[in-house]
């Protein structure tokens, strides 16, 4: 077995304990989630995230058993990492490296916490659209976040493939990430609704199974005069999955312009993805007065396409992966700190 494959098992591992420990804790049956329970489980699968860059930055090389300067060399070139080798000092080499991926990790997790902010607003819409239960949030979040980390695994590894075998992708990408900044920008004070009967997954799944049209516990199936129906929640569930799935379109290609290693992407898109459901309920009772958020969410996504066009420029003049971070940080908390300073002073007149 690889190293790869046993540190990507070993990072499993990780998340299973977490989802554990997550269900436990903030899974109990009818009981909606406390602020209080919630920003004990976000500090702590963010110190997790913490934990995990400094182990990269000591033990990054591990994942790629690094033991010469040429399996450095041929690493470096095939994920694209922005650093100069040291010929004949494998391990000063391999210190810039593990730094360097290290950093890498830590930006591609702000940039994809930082999206994840506006599922949380969509995620409240299909909630409150369908008049789902605040004690049965958890249960679809849960279900919700695992079913993610599946689709993610599957997305980042296929994507890092096609990237490899043809670089003219990136373009792409990038292109399509300006073009989701713009319309995010031109949409940002557009008040978005859910036709919960004319939804294509609604529409979709009432022409194959049965849908029973009343909630039941936290059911998400039921036996009913002998016929098996799905429940409301397990379409919620659905179309919650569906909801990612859109997003991943988004955050899988602003991770790549971050780094081209196929594991710091997964690493740095599970860790956000596993602590999205403690942040919505954290997030969820005020994340409506962050008013410039999706502005600078905007200019996030047209940053980072920009630099996945431009990226052959962009190292040939010295830009390191530590300038997108500091870059990123400055967007995210202007933002944030613009709207603190100036906010919604009455929401009816908005």
């Amino acid at each position: 077995m690889s190293h790869e494959n046993i540190f990507l098992i070993g990072f499993l591992l990780l998340v299973g304990f977490i989802l554990v420990l997550d269900l436990g804790v903030l899974s109990k049956k009818n009981k909606s989630i406390s602020v209080k329970q919630a920003a004990f489980m976000s500090v702590f699968v963010v110190s997790l995230a913490a934990g995990f860059y400094i182990l990269l930055r000591y033990y990054g090389f591990y994942i790629h058993n690094i033991t010469s300067i040429e399996k450095l060399e041929y690493i470096v070139n095939k994920h694209h990492h922005p650093i100069q080798i040291i010929p004949d000092n494998l391990d000063k080499s391999i210190s810039i490296y593990n730094q360097n991926l290290a950093v890498e990790f830590f930006t591609g997790y702000i940039v994809e916490y930082a999206l994840s902010v506006d599922n949380i607003f969509v995620m409240l819409l299909i909630f409150t659209s369908f008049n789902v239960a605040k004690e049965n949030y958890h249960r679809v979040l849960f279900w919700g976040i695992l079913g993610a980390i599946v689709m993610r695994f599957i997305f980042i590894f296929l994507g890092a493939t096609l990237i490899s075998k043809f670089d003219w992708i990136l373009y792409i990408f990038g292109g399509f990430l300006i073009y989701s900044g713009i319309k995010m920008f031109f949409d940002k004070d557009k008040n978005e609704e859910i036709d919960i009967h004319n939804h294509p997954v609604v529409k979709f799944t009432s022409k194959y199974f049965n849908i029973h049209h009343t909630f039941i516990e936290q059911k998400f199936w039921a036996k009913i005069d002998g016929i098996f129906k799905i429940t409301p929640l397990f379409l919620v569930l659905i179309i919650v999955e569906f909801t990612d799935l859109i997003f991943a379109v988004d955050s899988i290609p602003a991770i790549f312009s971050v780094t081209k290693d196929p594991y710091i992407v997964f690493f740095s898109n599970i860790f956000a993805i596993i602590g999205l459901r403690s942040m919505f309920f954290l997030l969820a009772g005020f994340v409506d007065k962050l008013r410039y958020l999706k502005l600078g969410l905007a200019v996030l996504l047209t940053f980072i396409g920009l630099k996945m066009l431009f990226h052959t420029y962009l190292e040939h003049i010295g830009f390191k992966t530590l300038h997108s971070l500091i870059a990123i940080i400055l967007i995210l908390c202007t933002s944030i700190i613009a709207s603190l300073l100036n906010p919604v002073k009455n929401s009816n007149l908005d």
